[in-house]
């Protein structure tokens, strides 16, 4: 599978959920091979934005769409890669702001 397969797939299943992708194309298809990546690497796709250290159960609240996308997509219109964002994010009525980090501090690695 290639990142504009993986977008299509990803499209048709998160749209209805009211997650849409970022309109910045050049962004989201690089965000859509660093999944592919993570998924050859990892054999799971790993948010791309955060430091998978590579174990399934440790790593499972950032396998995307990551469990903290929900509020953030709420809070900020987008989540913490900006790879999913609300409608209005995308038609630029909302104000972009950094979305900040969620994940618990024990679970990031340096």
């Amino acid at each position: 599978m290639d990142a504009k397969e993986l977008y299509d797939r990803l499209r048709k299943i998160q749209e209805p959920k009211g997650y849409f992708f970022n309109k910045d194309m050049e962004m989201t298809m690089a965000l859509m091979e660093s999944l592919l990546t993570c998924k050859e690497r990892l054999g799971y796709m790993a948010c791309p934005c955060r430091l998978a250290n590579g174990d399934l159960e440790s790593d499972r609240d950032i396998i995307c769409p990551c469990v903290y996308r929900e509020a953030d997509v709420a809070e900020y219109g987008a989540c913490f890669c900006g790879l999913y964002v609300s409608r209005e994010f995308n038609e630029d009525a909302i104000e972009k702001r950094v979305v900040p980090e969620r994940r618990p501090p024990e679970k990031i690695l340096f």
